[in-house]
């Protein structure tokens, strides 16, 4: 090999190390989790009633009848971009709920006990559903036609927002958790 090309190839690879390297710190520091907030300041609260209205099958279906091929699909490519960043909230919300109860799985009062245990029975299970549902949404977006599966996340999380208030009650009834704007 001659020089120039070895000299070439040399700094396409150190160009791309130092970009990995700006990458992973970039995306480290966006998604640490803050320390000095308490575990329920880092819940960010969900307008359920929007993330039903994008959940809802009947929605697709009037807009599929009443638009254009192509315009249907830019449009639900749009509402699944919505309904994605919904679905990753809640999946984060369902991570902050699970470290919440586990404080109180310890509890000497059995109500609170039994409410932490289901609660993160609950958490588990969105945080579950969520992958899935992030998974078809990523089908989804390269086939528009696809199904969803954000349905069971949504209930999922409708759910999770009872038991998570019951918790809150029981641990500190001054202050509850919401975990949902609107409800």
């Amino acid at each position: 090999m001659n020089l120039p090309m070895t000299l070439a190839i040399a700094l396409v690879v150190l160009a791309t190390i130092c970009l990995v390297v700006i990458l992973r710190l970039a995306v480290s520091r966006n998604l640490q989790i803050s320390r000095d907030a308490s575990p329920a300041a880092q819940i960010n609260p969900i307008d359920i009633e929007a993330f039903r209205n994008l959940a809802d099958p009947s929605e697709d279906e009037f807009l599929r009848r009443h638009l254009s091929g192509v315009k249907f699909r830019h449009v639900r490519r749009e509402r699944l971009r919505a309904m994605r960043a919904y679905i990753q909230v809640a999946g984060r919300n369902a991570a902050v709920l699970i470290e919440i109860a586990q404080a109180g799985l310890v509890s000497n009062h059995p109500p609170t006990a039994e409410a932490a245990a289901r609660l993160v029975d609950q958490a588990l299970l969105l945080r579950r559903n969520a992958a899935f549902a992030l998974l078809r949404i990523q089908l989804a977006l390269v086939w528009p036609t696809a199904g969803l599966a954000a349905v069971p996340v949504l209930r999922g999380y409708e759910t999770l927002n009872g038991s998570a208030m019951l918790l809150s009650r029981l641990q500190s009834p001054a202050s509850p958790v919401r975990i949902a704007a609107r409800f």
